[in-house]
């Protein structure tokens, strides 16, 4: 991910000499008879499909950072950061390897927190948001967990663990890969937990078991690796049907719910570029905003048809009644 963050700003870099202080007429390469010029690069990579998505993201970010920049502290994105990379070395040496500072990996944090600022800032939440958040919702739970990278390695765990008088958190120490090794494997996680920490299919598979349970070895395939895991359930725990009791929870998973759904961010980014009074002014970039504008005056004509239908329903009632009178 931080490479391609590099990358994006290299060719942030390489657009803004379009209409910066260079001259479109400095050249980048030249040979016998011919060169390369800035505004060649420009003109040939403005109609690319990848030119086409930077400035869209550019312009996207640009307009939350304005309105929601203010709301995301300086320890917000540095504990986004710390998530993401761990400890400050891996973070050195990622940064060292993408030619990337410090300051600039910040700044592409903070601009997609404030796009989350802006999004939640939309959120109005109904009954029926609220009630399938509580349907898919289980409460945290206490466990311990080992991972390791080979099929062999999984099984051979598994015997361990299973042995008579096993202490599973000696074995997760010796054998785990998983940063809650130091720990004894011990791992507190509920149906919110991402999937970088605790694999879906272990969570799964967790909210089923009673206490003192250990897994098979769970097998995982995803963005964040492969590997097999073991779980050990300490203590599960049963949700209830008192949904007031995780009131905060709920409102969470329903509030990531709506983050998540792609006609809603869709709609939402398309009000705040209205409202932001976006304008095209090179025609190659002439349709990059139509999914965006058409969802938001789609959305505006939703509320107007409403509406009109209240109105008419009015009008029909008062007339009905008028008609009664006489």
């Amino acid at each position: 991910m931080i490479l391609s963050l590099a990358c994006l700003l290299g060719v942030f870099g390489l657009a803004a000499c379009s209409g910066g202080d260079s001259d479109t007429d400095d050249e980048i390469a030249t040979m016998k008879g011919d060169k390369i010029t800035v505004g060649d690069f420009y003109d040939k990579a403005k109609t690319d499909q990848n030119s086409q998505q930077i400035v869209l993201d550019m312009i996207i970010s640009q307009v939350f950072m304005e309105k929601y920049g203010d709301e995301v502290s300086d320890d917000e994105v540095n504990q986004q950061i710390k998530d993401t990379f761990g400890d400050e070395d891996t973070l050195e040496q990622q940064l060292e390897a993408s030619q990337m500072s410090r300051g600039e990996l910040e700044e592409t944090y903070k601009q997609s927190l404030a796009l989350q600022e802006g999004l939640k800032d939309h959120v109005d939440l109904t009954d029926e948001d609220l009630k399938e958040a509580w349907d898919s919702y289980h409460p945290q739970v206490e466990a311990q967990l080992i991972a390791v990278n080979s099929e062999d390695d999984a099984n051979d765990v598994k015997e361990q663990v299973d042995e008579d008088d096993a202490d599973f958190g000696e074995i997760a120490q010796e054998n785990s890969i998983a940063p809650s090794k130091d720990d004894d494997g011990k791992v507190n996680f509920d149906s919110t937990t991402p999937a970088e920490e605790v694999p879906d299919e272990v969570k799964e598979e967790a909210w089923g078991m009673d206490d003192g349970e250990i897994t098979d070895p769970i097998a995982v395939e995803s963005e964040y690796g492969s590997g097999y895991y073991i779980l050990k359930m300490n203590k599960n725990q049963d949700k209830g049907d008192d949904m007031d009791e995780y009131k905060d929870e709920i409102q969470d998973v329903a509030t990531d719910n709506k983050i998540n759904d792609q006609e809603f961010t869709t709609k939402v980014i398309g009000e705040e570029l209205q409202d932001a009074n976006v304008k095209i002014k090179d025609e190659a970039f002439s349709d990059i905003l139509t999914q965006f504008t058409d969802a938001a005056e789609g959305n505006q004509e939703g509320s107007n048809s409403t509406a009109d239908s209240a109105t008419e329903e009015s009008t029909e009632a008062t007339e009905a009644e008028d008609s009664s009178n006489e």
